[in-house]
């Protein structure tokens, strides 16, 4: 009995290509061959020296001696390069077992007594069915290391110390330290305080700023899309300019228009009589104000979803209730707002994602102020993402970032999975079964 796939493999396991060449396929073969010869002796140096820096992060930090300055390793660098090293090496992986289950599938062929294709056929065979993973396979690969990589790079922080002022490379060196940050973020009273305390706020704004757009712009869409309405394309212009104005720019106009000095809102309230408010200053105010400010932005997009499903309602339900003396206001709870609801709940979703991570409304609107002195770098308005900003950019705690970021992908990640799965427009269209 022949026994060429055995063969073939255990050659293909020895060496890349050594099983194609004992399968008489020999461009095959060389080209296997070659892949393992230049990742020896071009990536190999490379892959060993970043897995030494992955597990080390260095050993010898900058130093200086008779006045001059000796580089030291730096952990970040050797950080990055040890992640890249892993991605290479499953990648050259992927490449080894593609090598070995193509000697053995033409192996098994070979013992069937089937011809062996040559190199041209196989490149035919080749574009002809894995013409998609050519296209893909490039992309992937830039997806690997320009997406994946930052990613386990920004996890990874959060087990180390790395932070200001006394761990920040190159004149210091930065270690593992496990589990420490997220242990002291829930033990330490004043980081404790400071998390619970910005996480309460941040769903509040999350929930409060996804339902008042939501419900504010179906709202609009019944009353322009409601029968009688006149000049219904002027009402839809003029109610979606705030969205087609750049929020950036937006945000700051609404910013000094709040301002409590010298902002057009306060010095109108005092000219009719009226006392001027802290917007900013005051935390209640504040909060106020940003979700206002947010419901003038994110109103007209819900409300251009809405138009878009409110006309594609069937006008018989309508006309039944009608006919069973529903009034207006029983036809928008028992037949508008169900409908829409099921067929923009996973808007609904993403719009709370969304504001979670909302860093533009809340920076450049109040900057997390007014300040907070119980709180660790953060504000009565800063929400997840502005108070990592500020512990990134302005405090150096990279450690404590990465920490939070994590516990906000992981609390995120479950919440969204939830309701996707739970979201029976999900169900009926096959998506999650």
């Amino acid at each position: 009995m022949k026994c060429y796939s055995e063969k073939a493999s255990i050659l293909s396991i020895l060496f890349m290509g050594l099983g194609q060449l004992y399968n008489r396929q020999f461009g095959k073969g060389i080209l296997f061959a070659a892949v393992e010869i230049l990742f020896i002796v071009y990536m190999l140096p490379f892959v060993s020296r970043g897995l030494w820096g992955l597990v080390t992060l260095g050993e010898i930090p900058q130093r200086m001696e008779a006045g001059k300055i000796l580089p030291g390793d730096h952990s970040i660098f050797l950080m990055i390069y040890g992640i890249m090293s892993v991605l290479l090496l499953l990648v050259f992986a992927a490449i080894y077992v593609m090598n070995y289950f193509d000697a053995r599938r033409v192996g098994e062929q070979r013992d069937k007594g089937k011809p062996v294709k040559n190199i041209i056929n196989s490149i035919a065979t080749l574009y002809e069915k894995g013409f998609p993973y050519l296209v893909l396979t490039p992309a992937g690969i830039f997806l690997l290391f320009l997406t994946v990589l930052p990613l386990i790079f920004g996890m990874l922080i959060a087990f180390t110390n790395y932070s200001g002022p006394h761990n920040v490379p190159p004149r210091a060196l930065v270690d593992w330290v496990g589990f420490k940050i997220f242990m002291e973020l829930f033990r330490l009273p004043l980081l404790r305080e400071t998390f619970f305390g910005v996480a309460a706020w941040t769903i509040t704004w999350a929930l409060a700023a996804t339902f008042t757009t939501f419900f504010e712009g179906l709202i609009m869409a019944v009353l322009i899309n409601r029968h009688g309405i006149k000049l219904k394309r002027f009402w839809r212009t003029i109610y979606i300019l705030p969205w087609a104005m750049p929020g950036f720019i937006s945000i700051l106009i609404m910013r000094n228009m709040f301002n409590g000095h010298f902002g057009p809102i306060n010095r109108y309230l005092e000219f009719i009589g009226l006392p001027a408010v802290p917007w900013f200053a005051e935390t209640e105010w504040a909060r106020t104000t940003a979700i206002i400010v947010n419901l003038w932005l994110g109103f007209p997009y819900f409300m251009a979803m809405m138009s878009g499903v409110i006309s594609g309602i069937s006008k018989d339900l309508y006309e039944a209730a009608d006919v069973e003396g529903a009034s207006s206001r029983q036809q928008f709870w028992k037949i508008t707002v169900p409908l829409v609801l099921y067929m923009t709940a996973p808007l609904l979703i993403m719009g709370f994602a969304f504001n979670f991570n909302n860093f533009n409304m809340i920076y450049l609107l109040t900057s997390g102020l007014p300040s907070n002195a119980s709180y660790f770098f953060a504000g009565d308005t800063d929400i997840f993402l502005s108070w990592i900003y500020k512990l990134t950019l302005e405090r150096s705690q990279f450690h404590l970032a990465s920490a939070v970021s994590i516990i906000i992908f992981i609390f995120l990640a479950g919440i969204s999975i939830y309701n996707f799965k739970n979201t029976r427009a999900f169900k009926e269209e096959g998506l999650i079964q």
